[in-house]
């Protein structure tokens, strides 16, 4: 007998506990992410959501998240889909958006892939390329670059449906995670703005302690002069001269100047992330 889902909107301290350890224990087993790092962070600070979790006697051995209501937004741990899951979902929900992550094919054929995200790889050291005559490389600096960067960061993604709309609240949650270094933080101004910025992380607790550049991007009005090859070499070099050995990012599989201009810095694709779509019938 197949042991039923229970949702909740909040985890219990023993329940948030139990889902970390399956997250922990599905990426030492798969050597990658187990969820996105949103998701995991919710978890973590214990944040509201559609939590849903599936016991085996006292061990969690299914979890997922869903967020928002008529279009929602779903990802289980491991990055598969449950079909008692969809059908559960599917019950509440007219529309689902279900991440996919690596190889495995949805388990429900019913599905319309609407978007891929690829993850790139690339061995260090990558040769840099100098900053511009006239233009200022400098580190972000907390207190005093936040509304700078937002405005650059959503203009460059204007169309992008999750980067083009970051708020003051979302990039200070995340300066204040543990894993944030702003030396990893580039900012580079050009007559007086901001132009550019390429912000990277380092995955400490990773056995194989990699770097990643977390977001790169480039303000519309300063496009066309090759500053995102600038910024992603510089930003390499910074993970280089932390001791870290590969470096990754995630791109768009859509976004094929962005995809260009890795591969010509030797990026190489090594994972296919898709995000599917189920229609209650």
């Amino acid at each position: 007998m197949t042991d039923s889902w229970q949702r909740c909107t909040t985890l219990t301290p023993e329940r948030r506990l139990d889902v970390l350890n399956l997250l922990n224990r599905t990426e030492s087993l798969l050597g990658r992410e187990a969820i996105d790092e949103a998701r995991r962070r919710t978890v973590v600070h214990g944040w509201r959501a559609e939590h849903w979790l599936q016991y085996h006697g006292e061990v969690l051995v299914k979890y997922a998240m869903v967020n928002g209501t008529e279009h929602a937004m779903v990802e289980m741990c491991g990055g598969d889909v449950d079909e008692a899951l969809l059908s559960n979902l599917l019950a509440t929900h007219e529309t689902l958006d279900w991440w996919t992550r690596g190889p495995q094919t949805p388990a429900h054929a019913k599905c319309q892939v609407v978007r891929t995200l690829q993850l790139m790889q690339v061995a260090l050291p990558v040769a840099c390329v100098d900053v511009p005559a006239g233009a200022t490389l400098r580190n972000f600096e907390p207190g005093r670059d936040e509304q700078a960067w937002l405005e650059q960061n959503n203009a460059a993604f204007a169309s992008h449906p999750e980067q083009g709309a970051w708020l003051l609240a979302d990039l200070d949650e995340r300066t204040r995670e543990p894993w944030f270094d702003p030396s990893g933080f580039l900012l580079l101004e050009i007559d007086g703005r901001l132009a550019a910025s390429c912000w990277t992380k380092v995955h400490e607790l990773h056995p194989d302690r990699f770097g990643e550049i977390y977001i790169i991007s480039v303000h519309p009005d300063f496009q066309g002069r090759d500053l995102g090859r600038v910024m992603v070499t510089q930003g390499l070099e910074v993970l280089r001269r932390k001791g870290v050995t590969h470096a990754m990012l995630f791109v768009d599989e859509s976004n094929v100047g962005a995809k260009a201009l890795y591969e010509s810095l030797g990026f190489k694709v090594v994972r296919d992330d898709r995000l599917v779509r189920f229609t209650r019938s």
